[in-house]
Formats: structure tokens, C-alpha cells, sequence
């Protein structure tokens, strides 16, 4: 017997689950591709709502912060800003006294963009919470918790 069969064999029970969290992953990578309507916005990316997101009611964050929050590179935020622009969703200023540095800020538009994918949240945690008990959705939520740890190892 090979050191790795034990890795091969695993019960029903551990297949099965493997299974669903496959399932789970597999539409979340979906939703990810899968571009929205958001009211007057219009459809957008998902990389585009969680831009818009990101800078939220803030009034204007500066695009290096933007592109921590996002964990994603300057260049990037970058492209993305740029294609928000061009759909009137967002504006970038400089700032006032470091001339390197460049502010972004939702337009009218981007902020109904961002009230939309607001009201799309509480209605899924809404469809949540009608769907599962209190102590389901805890349990959820920590498991949820653990999940996002264990993926970042």
C-alpha cells in the first residue's frame, strides 16, 4: 500500500460533502462572471459593483486605497475606474495637495448603482433569514467564517 492511499479513500459521507462544497464554489465562480443589471446603472461586471462598492457613501477614497480594499493592483483599479468612467458611473480628482495622488468618487448614477447592490444584499439575507432559523444562520455565518480562513491558507 502506497503513504498517499489513505488520501483516496474517503466515506460516502466525506465524498458527498466535498461534493456540495464543490457545488457551492462552482456557482459562486459563476455569479462572479456573470454581469447585472443595477437599476438606471445599467449592467455592470461584478468587478465593477464591488469597485463601486468599495468606494460606497464614502464621498471619495483615493485610488491606492481603493485597490488595497479591493486587493488588487493599482493598475487594475485603474482599468476598472476607467470603464466606470465611461459609463458615467464614477470620477476620478486630484487630490488637492499631493499631485501623485488621484481621488475617485461615485456619480449620481454610481451611487444608485451602489443603493441597488445594496437592496440586493438585504433582500438575499431577507430570503436567508425566511429560509433558516436564528441559530441556522450563527451556525452559517461561523461556518461561512472558518471557510474564508481555510481558503486564504
Amino acid at each position: 500500500m502506497n503513504n498517499n492511499d489513505h488520501f483516496l479513500r474517503i466515506s460516502p459521507t466525506e465524498n458527498k460533502r466535498s461534493h456540495h462544497l464543490g457545488q457551492f464554489i462552482l456557482q459562486l465562480r459563476r455569479l462572479e462572471r456573470s454581469p447585472r443589471s443595477f437599476g438606471n446603472a445599467g449592467t455592470l461586471t461584478p468587478s465593477e459593483i464591488h469597485t463601486i462598492d468599495a468606494i460606497g457613501n464614502e464621498g471619495s477614497v483615493l485610488m491606492s486605497e481603493l485597490a488595497l480594499r479591493l486587493g488588487i493592483t493599482k493598475g487594475a483599479v485603474t482599468q476598472i475606474v476607467d470603464r466606470l468612467e465611461s459609463k458615467a458611473l464614477a470620477i476620478r480628482s486630484p487630490h488637492p495637495t499631493d499631485s501623485r495622488s488621484v481621488f475617485v468618487s461615485l456619480t449620481e448614477k454610481g451611487q444608485e448603482a451602489f443603493r441597488v447592490h445594496e437592496e440586493i444584499h438585504v433582500s438575499f439575507y431577507q430570503e436567508l433569514r425566511s429560509t433558516f432559523s436564528e441559530e441556522e444562520i450563527d451556525i452559517f455565518e461561523r461556518c461561512l467564517m472558518k471557510l474564508t480562513e481555510a481558503m486564504k491558507r
